[in-house]
């Protein structure tokens, strides 16, 4: 993982200045960033978005910092940065034992936190094991080895063109790829193409190809392809 234009950050405080302040120091340092005022919008973020590292402020209304955090490991390993106001060991302590990756004590440098930043996504950035073993999505089956699409057990046709899209996607299923990756890797001029490829792949895998469940828009990204599981 390139640890700054290909990461895409969630910062959550509820302080408005403080969000818009790391919002554009983190951008100007080549990080995507999203932000979010409590942990409700954190989460509808999170539903239509991977992030690579959120930045969690402790002290928040409602549901507190370390309460989410807590929330968020029941289901994901998402690198978290914790900001608080206050620095007692105490605090610092029961913020990793919440979760947390890393600590970050109020009020404190920017270049500091650009480094923890990148400390923890080179941490988190393990290489991506590609498979080529069969994905299954609902009711179809994809064998990336063989470029064979089945579907309640009867072959699917495939373009050449889809057929390469939808191996790349189940090689490094999970993983979120912009339109602009897809057309480089796949070497299509136009990122219109890789819509258009992916609203056929959907007709070809999804129940409801308006509602899709395993070949997902990531908003803001691009697509990521989630099977309901790997053989």
């Amino acid at each position: 993982m390139n640890a700054t234009t290909d990461s895409h950050l969630l910062v959550i405080d509820d302080d408005e200045r403080l969000r818009a302040l790391l919002q554009r120091y983190l951008t100007n340092n080549g990080y995507r960033v999203s932000s979010a005022a409590d942990a409700a919008e954190a989460r509808a973020l999170m539903k239509s978005i991977a992030f690579d590292l959120l930045i969690v402020d402790v002290m928040m209304p409602g549901e507190t910092g370390m309460e989410f955090t807590k929330s968020v490991r029941n289901g994901s390993q998402v690198p978290i940065l914790m900001l608080t106001a206050r620095g007692e060991s105490e605090s610092r302590i029961a913020g990793l034992e919440s979760g947390a990756d890393d600590y970050l004590g109020k009020p404190f440098e920017p270049r500091e936190l650009v480094l923890r930043v990148q400390s923890l996504l080179r941490r988190s950035a393990a290489p991506i094991t590609a498979t080529h073993k069969e994905v299954t999505m609902g009711e179809a089956v994809f064998d990336p080895e063989r470029g064979e699409l089945r579907r309640k057990g009867k072959p699917v046709r495939l373009t050449s063109s889809e057929m390469a899209l939808l191996r790349l996607f189940a090689t490094y299923a999970g993983k979120s790829f912009s339109r602009s990756d897809l057309c480089t890797r796949l070497g299509v001029a136009l990122e219109r193409s890789i819509d258009v490829q992916v609203t056929r792949l959907r007709r070809k895998i999804e129940e409801d190809p308006k509602l899709p469940l395993y070949l997902q828009t990531v908003r803001g990204v691009g697509y990521v392809l989630v099977p309901d599981r790997v053989a």
